[in-house]
C-alpha cells in the first residue's frame, strides 16, 4: 500500500509540475519582457554621442498567433527610456493575409522612435509566403516609413553622427550585401543591421569592423536549463542569442525577439536591448 501511495503521489506531483510549467511557458514567459543593457563601444564615435542610447527591437511578429496588445504595451514601456536612437531588426509581422497590414498599422501608431534617429531592416516574414511576395514587403515598408522608421534595403543612412547600414533579409528577394558593404567607410561611426545572423559567415563584409545587430532566432524560444536550444532557424548553431565576438573586429548581437512566432517560451524571455554608446 505504501508503495502504491508513493507511486500515486509521484505521478500526481509530476503531472502538477508539468501543468505548471506548461501554463508558465504559455501565459507568463511569452509576455515577461526584459530590458537588456549592453555597452556598445564604437570606433570614430563623435564625442557628443558618448553615453547616448541605441534601443534595439526585433521580431515583433504582429498577427494572429498571440495578443499583440502586448507589443503596444511593451512599446509604451520602452518610450519611458527616452532612447536617442531606435533600430528595428525585422519580422514585423507573421504574415498570413492582408489583415496583417491593418494590424501592423494599429501597432505602429505606438512605435518607439529615437530622438536622433530611427531605422530598420526587413525580415523573412516581411516577404510573405515562402518569402517571395514583393508586394507584401512593399506594403509593410510603406506602413513602417509612414510610422517614422527609415527602412534600409541594402542602404545606409547617417543619423546625427551615427551611420546605420542595413542589409536586407538573407532569405528575402532583395538580399544584396555587397551593394551596401562595398560602400563601407571605416572613418565613420558605423553599425550594421542584419535580420539573419547567418550572414555573418558570408564573405561579404569588406573588412568591416564593428557591431552587427540581428534577430531572427528568438533565442530558440524554448531552452532547457544548461542545454542549447533544440530548434534554431540558422545554419550556425552558435548564433543563438546575446553578444558574440566574431574574433575579427566584428561583434554580433542577437536579440531574443520582443514578439513570439508561437505563444510559448521557456528560459528565453522576450527582449528589448538598450545599448549605451562609448568610444572604442
Amino acid at each position: 500500500m505504501e508503495r502504491r501511495k508513493f507511486i500515486k503521489n509521484t505521478v500526481l506531483g509530476a503531472t502538477g509540475i508539468g501543468l505548471t510549467t506548461g501554463l508558465y511557458s504559455w501565459q507568463i514567459e511569452p509576455f515577461w519582457l526584459e530590458f537588456v543593457k549592453i555597452n556598445m563601444p564604437i570606433k570614430n564615435l563623435p564625442n557628443n554621442l558618448i553615453g547616448k542610447t541605441v534601443l534595439q527591437i526585433s521580431d515583433i511578429h504582429v498577427g494572429n498567433r498571440f495578443n499583440y496588445q502586448y507589443i503596444i504595451d511593451s512599446f509604451e514601456k520602452a518610450k519611458l527610456l527616452n532612447p536617442d536612437f531606435v533600430v528595428y531588426t525585422g519580422d514585423f509581422v507573421s504574415y498570413e493575409n492582408e489583415e496583417q497590414f491593418e494590424q501592423l498599422k494599429k501597432v505602429m501608431k505606438f512605435a518607439v522612435k529615437g530622438k536622433l534617429g530611427t531605422a530598420g531592416v526587413l525580415g523573412n516574414h516581411d516577404y510573405g509566403e515562402d518569402w517571395l511576395e514583393q508586394n507584401v514587403a512593399d506594403s509593410i515598408t510603406e506602413i513602417l516609413e509612414n510610422a517614422g522608421i527609415s527602412i534600409l534595403i541594402n542602404e545606409q543612412k547617417e543619423m546625427n553622427g551615427l551611420n546605420i547600414m542595413g542589409i536586407d533579409d538573407y532569405w528575402g528577394m532583395n538580399f544584396n550585401p555587397n551593394k551596401i558593404m562595398s560602400a563601407y567607410d571605416d572613418s565613420k561611426a558605423n553599425i550594421v543591421l542584419c535580420h539573419n545572423p547567418d550572414v555573418c559567415d558570408l564573405d561579404v563584409w569588406n573588412n568591416y569592423k564593428g557591431w552587427i545587430l540581428s534577430g531572427h532566432t528568438h533565442g530558440g524560444q524554448v531552452k532547457p536549463p544548461f542545454l542549447k536550444p533544440p530548434i534554431l532557424p540558422v545554419k550556425n548553431k552558435r548564433y543563438s542569442a546575446g553578444e558574440i565576438d566574431l574574433n575579427d573586429g566584428r561583434t554580433l548581437y542577437i536579440n531574443r525577439a520582443l514578439g513570439n512566432l508561437y505563444q510559448v517560451r521557456f528560459n528565453v524571455r522576450p527582449e528589448i536591448t538598450v545599448f549605451t554608446l562609448s568610444k572604442l
